[in-house]
Formats: structure tokens, sequence, C-alpha cells
């Protein structure tokens, strides 16, 4: 099959995710919130107790990075960081109650963001979009797991 840039799997994917960042970013500006602070905080409402190491991990940035945003939005009340109970050296992340309306919003508009964004495909498309996009991320995470081991031996 003949490619181009428009029919080009990792530019598609890589527009879309990119268009639907900016139509969340447009929601959340009213908010006063930043692209980093609401990514951190949609990803600490799915993977709350996170270790701050794990969370680094996850968002693939820099602990020192993954540490300042933690900062900014523990001033404003939002996180809290607690020590493990096995390891007091390991600081673990949770969303406090004063973030909850706030949270509420943006899970809110990142609903209305999905549904614009697949609002051309039928259910049974819906469906198997994820479905697809789903076994390439679990294709590509295990390929990259694999990846890091074998560098390692």
């Amino acid at each position: 099959m003949e490619e181009d840039f428009d029919s080009n799997i990792g530019f598609l994917v890589h527009d879309v995710a990119r268009l639907m960042r900016t139509m969340y970013d447009r929601r959340m500006a009213p908010l006063g919130l930043t692209r980093s602070q609401w990514w951190v905080l949609n990803h600490l409402y799915f993977n709350e107790g996170i270790s701050q190491t794990e969370f680094a991990s996850v968002l693939d940035i820099e602990k020192a990075t993954v540490g300042r945003l933690l900062d900014r939005l523990e001033a404003k009340g939002w996180v809290a960081r607690k020590n493990d109970p096995q390891d007091k050296r390991t600081k673990r992340v949770y969303l406090t109650k004063k973030v909850q309306p706030t949270l509420q919003i943006m899970r809110d508009m990142a609903a209305v963001t999905r549904d614009e964004a697949v609002r051309s495909l039928n259910k049974t498309e819906r469906k198997q979009l994820r479905n697809m996009l789903k076994r390439m991320r679990d294709d590509l995470s295990e390929m990259t797991n694999a990846t890091s081991t074998s560098e390692l031996a």
C-alpha cells in the first residue's frame, strides 16, 4: 500500500492525540490549569496512591519535574504526599477533597472532548477503535519492556 503523510498511522495517532489535547487545553484554561497540571491530576485520578517515582515513570518525565509539579499542586491544596507505611523513604501521592469540584469539571470536559473526537463513529466503530488502540498499546508496551530487559542483560 502506498503511504503518504495523511495515511501514516504514526502521524494520524499523533495528530488525533495532539488535537484532543489542544481542545482539552482550551476547556481547562478558564480553570487556570496548565497542560502539565491537568495531565498530573488526570493521571492521579486513575492512579491514586502511586509513588512519586512510579508516577514519573507513568508520565515519562524526570522525577524532579514531577516533584515540582506536585509542589505546585500541593501548594493549591489539591494533592497530598504521604509516606509509604512500608518504606518511609517513599512518598505516595493522593488527591485531596479540595480538588474534587475541579476534578469533576475536568472529568466532564474530558468526556465532552472524547465524545466530540469520535462523533462521526457509530457505537460499534468506537468499540473497535478502542479495542484496536488497546492492542497496539499493549503490543508496544510488551516490546518496549522486552527491549529494556534485553538491553540490561
